[in-house]
């Protein structure tokens, strides 16, 4: 990789005194020793973009608090202020947020770590060379040469000028589709084959393949939703979504397992997703995987090699993982698009095969509303962004319209639904029913280098706990439901933001460390669920805590990954959590301690930011099913109007917002499944 350094220096974001910058900064540099005014630069641009105005007032607050000896005396910490701390006492003063008894400091710790321990590691630095962070960790990214090849999907070019003649931007179609993931690309790839004039709209920006980014903090803040760096409101959940062209298809880590039969049994069954459970839907699979060329990757990443020898040994169900980059063996950038053009994503996936049948894209334009006449959806409108001189959207654009006889709205589980509350034509349910599928995870300190970022993202995986069972015999460990083992394969910047803080030097050690370090993640098909709102200012607000039920599996799963981690040669292992749960870094790794660990494990507490979950799938929050009174779409993705069965004409949900209930598995091959159900219905109904 060639090293392309940042801007010098961030430029100061409006709206931050100089005071408050500097508080910040304070915060910041008490996590991770460095730059502190770079990093609150960078901060408070990423806070202002992702918080809405209240939570910001109250965290600029907070670290006024900081320096404010009677708050922290009334807080037990004594008469102090941050600022005059030595670096011990700054780590127990964090610290004594982290672990506080009130949800509101732990929340306020959680904001801060993981934007410092973020932004440390991701930004690749200002001067001539890169992150000194990264050469102690061994950190040497790099990516395959770009693709030379045109890209099969050329956004339309229009005027974005707020000023443009004074007008709004008048579009027509015959169906637009509001978001390009997984689902939206089925829908746009089958209407548009199918004859029809079809309309994609995304909020997001388009980024040519060889120009993709190659370093966390650029990827993150051009292709990820808030900059990857979203939570649910009390921030106990780490949340990650695509917000560019082709969506999370874009940007994940390529996994493609198809909805398990049980599950489909499931949804046909006790949801009426009538043929989800035979020849029909496995055609639509077996279709996909072909266009999508779905199969296992050429070599095995170290990290996912002692998942298979860790599973192996406890006889325990593990395999290659089946991927949509196949030809891919190297690299490890996917996280931030494939700049090779391996990838068979939503560009070289369904959109490109729209493109081919005449498919027009609007990017950097995000939806505001669905239009209605006469109770029928007959439009959207929205804004278009202008783009800066970094290439980066700014929201002063013009306004557009779309006008279509058919509206998809395909925008994810966290945007879907708030445009149907933004529009006035919500179902009931409309953002209840939210899966985040909860992640747990743990990581096991290896005498051999891992480099968790490079090769294939993620190689193997296990299906052993993919049905509920009962609790273990003979060793500590609860009943569970549903839950997939797979590998992480974060870069720095998500890593530090992960793994646990103990205390400035104690993380600082343990990054030095990471390129030695194998993680583990267990996707939980959580039965409890949350809900997605409108906040003040229009923004997708999450509730969601961890059901009970839930909690037990992510339990028993950490249980387990501990075991596999163990086995596969690990000589210390870290659950995260705040506190963070260790094993072996003491040197004490006999069959007892190690139990006694399991125990710890198997107790380990899911209140609100105390073990670390985290989330890169969003489901059902516009379910879908045959009664009426509880399913905000029904098994064919119609929008309903009411609890009656009434249905809204021409306006349909295209996306994971569907699932009725979560998988465990991937979810992207089960959306494209759903999505090639709604097409079908779309071009019928056209």
């Amino acid at each position: 990789m060639t090293f392309v350094p940042q801007p010098p220096e961030p430029p100061d974001p409006p709206g931050w005194s100089a005071g408050d910058l500097a508080a910040l900064g304070r915060a910041l540099d008490g996590f991770v020793a460095g730059d502190a005014r770079r990093m609150a630069r960078l901060g408070a641009a990423a806070l202002d973009e992702l918080a809405e105005p209240f939570d910001l007032w109250q965290l600029k607050f907070a670290l006024r608090a900081f320096d404010m000896r009677v708050a922290n005396l009334a807080l037990g910490a004594g008469a102090v202020r941050f600022r005059d701390l030595d670096d011990d006492a700054r780590d127990r003063y964090l610290l004594g947020w982290g672990t506080s008894r009130l949800p509101q400091r732990r929340t306020t710790f959680q904001a801060l770590r993981r934007l410092a321990t973020f932004l440390a590691y991701a930004d690749p630095g200002a001067g001539p060379e890169p992150n000194p962070r990264w050469a102690s960790m061994g950190y040497r990214p790099h990516w395959q040469s770009p693709t030379t090849e045109p890209s099969p999907v050329r956004p339309l070019e229009v005027d974005r000028s707020a000023r443009a003649s004074g007008t709004r931007l008048e579009l027509e179609a015959d169906i637009v589709i509001v978001g390009s993931g997984a689902g939206g690309g089925v829908v746009a790839a089958r209407s548009a084959a199918a004859g029809r004039s079809v309309l994609v709209v995304e909020a997001g920006s388009a980024w040519p393949e060889a120009q993709m980014p190659t370093d966390e903090l650029t990827g993150f803040k051009r292709m990820f939703l808030s900059r990857g760096l979203s939570s649910n409101a009390d921030l106990s959940v780490a949340i990650v979504a695509g917000a560019t062209l082709g969506g999370g298809m874009t940007v994940n880590w390529t996994t493609s397992i198809d909805a398990p039969p049980a599950i489909r049994d499931q949804w046909a069954r006790d949801h009426g997703l009538e043929g989800f459970d035979g020849p029909e839907a496995d055609a639509d699979f077996a279709r996909i995987r072909a266009e999508l060329r779905v199969g296992t990757a050429q070599s095995i990443a170290v990290k996912d090699r002692l998942l298979i020898e860790g599973c192996q040994a406890l006889g325990y169900e593990a395999a290659p993982n089946e991927r949509n980059a196949a030809g891919c063996d190297d690299c490890g950038g996917c996280t931030f698009g494939c700049r090779v053009g391996t990838k068979r994503a939503g560009i070289r996936g369904h959109l490109g095969i729209a493109a081919g049948h005449g498919a027009r894209f609007l990017v950097d334009a995000p939806v505001d509303r669905v239009v209605f006449e006469d109770g029928r959806a007959v439009g959207v409108e929205g804004r278009l962004l202008e783009l800066d001189v970094d290439g980066m959207p700014n929201d002063v654009g013009r306004s557009f319209r779309v006008h279509a006889r058919q509206v998809v709205l395909s925008a994810g589980a966290l945007r879907t639904p708030v445009l149907l509350l933004a529009s006035g034509r919500a179902h009931p349910w409309t953002g209840h029913g939210l899966r985040l599928h909860p992640v747990p995870a743990l990581a096991g300190v290896m005498d051999e280098r891992v480099d968790m970022w490079a090769g294939p993202l993620q190689s193997a995986r296990s299906l052993h706990f993919l049905e509920p069972g009962p609790a273990a015999d003979a060793y500590p460990g609860p009943a569970y439901g549903s839950f997939v083992i797979e590998s992480a394969p974060p870069h720095p910047g998500l890593a530090g933001s992960a793994f646990p803080w103990a205390g400035r030097a104690d993380s600082a050690a343990f990054m030095a460390t990471l390129g030695k370090v194998a993680p583990l993640v267990s996707l939980v098909a959580d039965q409890g669920s949350g809900r997605v709102s409108l906040s003040r200012t229009g923004r997708a607000r999450i509730d969601y805590r961890i059901s009970p039920a839930d909690a037990r599996t992510a339990q028993r799963a950490l249980v387990e990954m501990a075991r596999i981690s163990r086995a596969s040669g690990a000589t210390s292992i870290v659950a995260v959590g705040t506190p963070a749960i260790w094993f072996g870094r003491d040197g004490r790794t006999d069959e007892r301690v190690f139990r006694a660990y399991l125990r710890q494990l198997a107790d380990g507490s899911f209140a609100p930011n105390r073990m670390g979950l985290f989330s890169a799938h969003q489901m059902g929050s516009a379910r879908a099913g045959a009664d009426p009174s509880g399913s905000a779409t029904d098994p064919w993705g119609r929008v309903r109007a009411d609890t009656n069965g009434g249905l809204v004409p021409g306006l349909y949900v295209g996306d994971g917002s569907l699932f009725p209930t979560a998988t465990a598995v991937n979810p992207q091959m089960t959306i494209m499944a759903l999505a090639e159900r709604v097409a079908r219905t779309v071009i019928a109904e056209a």
